[in-house]
């Protein structure tokens, strides 16, 4: 014997939902930012400058990373940024993975009078790639108030940036000059993604 069956069909007809309006996804409105590059490229006081308006000349180097939030209004959209700033020196490079992790951007810094810190992006650029390959990568030249000391062309930076498809901006974290910049355009490619 099977399952007794009802020979009548229902008046009433099930709803199956086909018809209602999908659920809109929430939009991500936090997004974390890590900023990589060699000690001494300028990773804080960007930051700094960006959070707080301050510049303090000869800051002492990050000992593993240091994290700010700040909130902006980006378009007609409010964000929050949480900013980890990690330790540029080698021997903290082994915890750089625990900062860098779920990270939805990161800023590779480097100085335009420092050459060594721009071909170090590479490694920086490589790691990302292999590790966190969903995150928006922004190159950033800092000290760019320095330009009479410049060794960094913003040539062979725009043909890096062009090969590894990332956006490049140059900045003076102690002028302030293109910080705002960054982050908005950083804001707004974060929001167009998550959208």
């Amino acid at each position: 014997m099977g399952c007794s069956s009802s020979s009548q069909k229902s008046s009433q007809s099930i709803d199956s939902g086909a018809n209602w309006p999908a659920p809109r996804a929430k939009e991500k409105t936090t997004f974390k930012i890590v900023f990589l590059g060699k000690s001494g490229v300028g990773k804080t006081s960007i930051t700094l400058r960006y959070c707080r308006n301050t510049f303090q000349d000869g800051t002492e180097a990050t000992i593993g990373a240091s994290f700010l939030t700040k909130s902006a209004n980006i378009g007609d959209k409010n964000i929050k940024f949480e900013l980890w700033d990690t330790a540029g020196q080698d021997r903290y490079r082994a915890l750089a993975p625990m900062y860098y992790r779920n990270a939805d951007a990161a800023v590779l810094v480097y100085d335009i009078t420092d050459p060594e810190s721009f071909s170090s992006l590479q490694t920086w650029y490589q790691e990302l790639q292999k590790n966190v390959s969903d995150c928006i990568i922004f190159l950033c030249g800092n000290k760019i108030d320095l330009s009479g000391d410049r060794k960094v062309t913003v040539e062979s930076a725009q043909v890096y940036a062009e090969e590894k498809e990332c956006p490049l901006i140059e900045v003076s974290s102690k002028t302030g000059e293109g910080v705002e910049a960054l982050f908005e355009k950083l804001g707004q490619m974060l929001i167009d993604k998550s959208q």
